[in-house]
């Protein structure tokens, strides 16, 4: 899950006009978006935004190679919080 939120980061930064769009969504800079790659939340805001427009999801999984629904999943995967009945 991890490395397709990388991968839609590294997809985000590769067009000037999505990458602007993203960081003024997040409120991130561009000094920051390395550094915040190895928060949790940030993937999870990555995948959001790529999965918020159908267009932005297909062209995003086609440069991956990957089938769009894997995109959901790894988000859900990201999103899984472990219920307390799941705690010892």
């Amino acid at each position: 899950a991890e490395i397709v939120a990388i991968q839609a980061l590294s997809f985000i930064a590769g067009d000037p006009e999505r990458l602007g769009l993203f960081l003024a969504e997040t409120g991130i800079g561009p000094e920051t978006l390395r550094s915040s790659a190895a928060d949790p939340q940030f993937l999870i805001s990555v995948l959001n935004f790529v999965l918020r427009d159908d267009a932005t999801a297909k062209t995003f999984a086609d440069s991956v190679e990957l089938h769009p629904t894997n995109i959901a999943a790894a988000l859900q995967v990201l999103e899984d919080k472990p219920w307390e009945r799941d705690t010892p």
